[in-house]
């Protein structure tokens, strides 16, 4: 027999946004940096949020969450590249939690992003140009 671990805990990754997300048993509760997540501002960081968790009623029933204390705790970034971090976590820990193949394959073939983190990160300006790529203009005459 396998003992069931008391929590799992992930982390996820966009552009320089760290989340580490942690799942355990409990009453329900999903926080997003200590706070409830219906009172994260704005609405599409929101959406963003919940939507593993939405995916995820899909294959494993409506009522499955009901169960989970899910923390998220982020920094670094802004609003929305934390909540593609927090995102990822949270991909992760629930397949991690679950321990479906299937449920990890739906995640992969809804959007990769969900269990796989961004790793792209802004170029760096260089010396002498106005930005990464962008040179001085040049003239001939």
């Amino acid at each position: 027999m396998v003992k069931k671990e008391t929590a799992v805990v992930t982390m996820g990754r966009k552009k320089t946004a760290i989340a580490r997300v942690r799942i355990r048993e409990g009453v329900g509760s999903i926080k997003f940096n200590g706070v409830p997540v219906h009172l994260v501002k704005p609405e599409a960081a929101r959406e963003v949020l919940l939507e593993p968790i939405m995916v995820a009623q899909d294959v494993l029933g409506k009522n499955f969450e009901y169960g989970l204390d899910i923390s998220a705790n982020v920094h670094g970034g802004g609003i929305m590249g934390q909540a593609y971090a927090a995102r990822t976590a949270l991909g992760k820990a629930l397949v991690k939690w679950t321990a479906n193949e299937n449920l990890k394959k739906t995640f992969h073939d809804y959007d990769r992003s969900m269990m796989i983190d961004d790793v792209r990160k802004k170029e760096s300006k260089k010396c002498l140009r106005k930005g990464a790529r962008a040179k001085p203009t040049k003239s001939y005459r």
